[in-house]
C-alpha cells in the first residue's frame, strides 16, 4: 500500500501535466488565430522568460559547462522549428487530429536510434511503427473531401514536420536530462527559443491586443505548470507506468476543440488514433527505452 501511494499519486499528476498543456495548445491556438502563430509563441515565450528567469536566479545556479550549453543550444533550435510548425499546423487542422498525428513521434524516433544510435530494432517495433503509418494515413485520408480551411493539408503537413523535429527531440533529451535539472533546462530553453525568434520580429511580430495579453501569460504559466507536475510524476513512477497518461492528450484536446473552436470528433480520426496508439504500445513493449514518451521541459 505504501508504494501504491506515491505511484497513484504520480499517475494524477501526469494526468493533471497532460490537461494543463492540451488546455494551452487550445489557449495558443486562439492566440495564434488572432495574431498568428509566430507572434502568439513569441509573446509566449516572453512571459515564459519572464516567469522562469526569477525561478532560477532564486536556485543560486553555477554557470553550466559549455558542453551542457551546446546541448541546451541544439535542443532549443530543434524545438523552435517543432513549436512554430505545431502551433501553425493546429490554427488550420482540428486540435484532435493534430494531437493524433503527434503521437507518431515515438515512432519516428525508433528509426532515428537505429540511424544515428546504430540500435538494433526488432519484428515488434518494426509491425508498431507499421500500425503507426497506416493510422497516420487513415486520419490523412479522413479529411480528403472534409469541410475544412483550404490550407489544412499545409496545417497537417505541418504537424507532421513537427513530430519530426520532435523524435528528435526526444533523442537530445535523453543526454539532456542527465546533465541539468528541469528549472535550468526551461530557463535556458525560454532564452535561447526566444533569442532565435526575436531574429525575423522586425518584419512579422504582431503586438496582441490588450485583451490578449492574459491569454499570452495564462499560456505561459500553463506550460511550465505543466513542466513541474510531469517532471514531479516522471521522478515517483517508471515511464512506462505512465505511459497511457500521455495518450489522454487525445481527449483533452477532443474537448478543448469541442468547447472552444466547435471541432467535430470523427470515427476516422479515432480509429487512426487507436492504431497509432496500439503501434506505440507494440514498439514500447519491444524496446521501451526507445518508444515511449518522455516528459517535455517547457515545450511547446
Amino acid at each position: 500500500m505504501a508504494r501504491a501511494t506515491p505511484i497513484l499519486a504520480a499517475l494524477l499528476a501526469a494526468c493533471a501535466g497532460i490537461a494543463l498543456y492540451s488546455i494551452m495548445d487550445a489557449v495558443m491556438k486562439e492566440l495564434g488565430l488572432a495574431i498568428g502563430a509566430y507572434a502568439a509563441l513569441f509573446w509566449r515565450l516572453v512571459a515564459g522568460v519572464a516567469i522562469m528567469t526569477p525561478l532560477f536566479a532564486f536556485g543560486r545556479p553555477r554557470l553550466p559547462a559549455r558542453r551542457v550549453l551546446a546541448i541546451h543550444a541544439v535542443r532549443s533550435a530543434v524545438i523552435a522549428v517543432m513549436a512554430i510548425a505545431f502551433f501553425w499546423g493546429i490554427v488550420r487542422v482540428p486540435l484532435a487530429e493534430a494531437i493524433a498525428l503527434t503521437f507518431i513521434a515515438p515512432l519516428i524516433a525508433l528509426g532515428l536510434a537505429a540511424i544515428f544510435l546504430k540500435e538494433k530494432i526488432g519484428a515488434r517495433s518494426i509491425l508498431g511503427s507499421l500500425l503507426g503509418l497506416v493510422g497516420v494515413g487513415i486520419i490523412l485520408a479522413g479529411q480528403l473531401g472534409a469541410p475544412h480551411r483550404p490550407d489544412s493539408g499545409l496545417g497537417m503537413a505541418a504537424v507532421l514536420v513537427s513530430a519530426v523535429f520532435y523524435a528528435v527531440n526526444l533523442v537530445i533529451a535523453r543526454h539532456q536530462a542527465q546533465r541539468a535539472g528541469p528549472i535550468e533546462i526551461a530557463f535556458f530553453q525560454n532564452w535561447f527559443i526566444l533569442a532565435l525568434f526575436a531574429l525575423p520580429a522586425p518584419w512579422l511580430l504582431v503586438t496582441p491586443a490588450a485583451g490578449q495579453w492574459p491569454l499570452v501569460v495564462l499560456a505561459a504559466a500553463l506550460a511550465i505548470t505543466s513542466l513541474l507536475l510531469l517532471s514531479w510524476a516522471y521522478a515517483r513512477a517508471e515511464a512506462q507506468v505512465l505511459l497511457t497518461v500521455e495518450y489522454t492528450a487525445f481527449v483533452w484536446a477532443a474537448i478543448m476543440g469541442w468547447l472552444f473552436f466547435r471541432e467535430p470528433l470523427t470515427l476516422v480520426t479515432i480509429a487512426g488514433t487507436l492504431l497509432i496508439v496500439a503501434g506505440c504500445w507494440m514498439a514500447a513493449r519491444s524496446r521501451p527505452g526507445i518508444a515511449e514518451p518522455e516528459v517535455e521541459p517547457a515545450l511547446l
